[in-house]
């Protein structure tokens, strides 16, 4: 087992699947315990089985991340059960409204029809979106961060933002906002963190091969979209984000902080 995160203790919403699964996985086997906040315990459970099964330390707490009271426990949990609180993967989030954590999302349809443009959105399609991808982020990066602050060691949260914080996609203005919501609290956070010596960056990834792409990957009309967006004509893998929010969360980079990272396959981003 490497040891870029050993005795570290690292917090990762989302870690049931996509993104969050591959950095819980991949942070396991550089030494660190994983607690895995997520709405789907079925495959929370199993993250956490799998951490295990390869000699790691794992708990899972189903947590809904809009949820205050969620967020707390879930960084109290992380404290009772090892102790301390040393990095935090805030990775839940949702494409559209109708999005369920660990299933597929909609298809092409959403960026090609004018039916999810703004002028047609409900309001509550809108807040769904914003509660969860940026209020989201925000209870949780508060709720670790306090239990940071508290314990006097220090820290590193590391938020999923998205290529869309800075690229518009018609008929996704829900989930562009919120995307670029997280991109500032990530720079206003690290602002204000960096006297506890708690650094927080965030990564803005293209798209990538998870539930939230499959049915848009699965439709040739879709697929062919993302690649002509994409210079490096493939979906990047969760474990190449999972590598870059290691890095993130690791002393290789210590020296960053308030930062967005981009990987993206080349994919412009202004």
């Amino acid at each position: 087992m490497a040891g870029q995160l050993r005795e570290k203790v690292a917090v990762v919403t989302g870690g049931a699947s996509g993104i969050g699964r591959a950095t819980a996985l991949r942070f396991a086997t550089e030494g660190a315990s994983i607690v895995i906040g997520d709405l789907d315990a079925t495959r929370g459970e199993e993250t956490t089985a799998a951490i295990r099964a390869n000699g790691g330390s794992a708990i899972f707490v189903r947590t809904d991340t809009t949820s205050e009271a969620d967020c707390d426990a879930l960084a109290d949990a992380a404290m009772q059960e090892f102790g301390r609180l040393d990095v935090c993967l805030a990775a839940a989030g949702i494409s559209d409204a109708t999005y369920v954590s660990g299933q597929e999302s909609p298809g092409v349809e959403m960026l090609t029809t004018d039916e999810s443009h703004v002028q047609n959105l409900a309001s509550e399609q809108w807040e769904k979106v914003i509660d969860v991808n940026l209020k989201g982020v925000f209870l949780t990066d508060r709720a670790v961060s306090r239990q940071m602050i508290a314990a006097g060691n220090g820290g590193a949260i590391v938020n999923i933002a998205s290529i869309a914080a800075k690229v518009p996609l018609p008929g996704a203005a829900p989930y562009c906002v919120s995307k670029a919501g997280v991109w500032m609290l990530t720079k206003v956070m690290a602002v204000e963190l960096t006297p506890y010596d708690i650094r927080v960056n965030a990564i803005g990834p293209g798209f990538i091969e998870t539930p939230m792409t499959a049915t848009m990957a699965a439709d040739e009309t879709g697929l062919q979209m993302m690649l002509q967006m994409t210079p490096m004509n493939r979906l990047g893998q969760p474990e190449e984000i999972a590598a870059t929010a290691l890095f993130l969360a690791s002393g290789e980079g210590s020296y960053f902080t308030g930062e967005l990272l981009h990987p993206g396959g080349g994919m412009f981003h202004g």
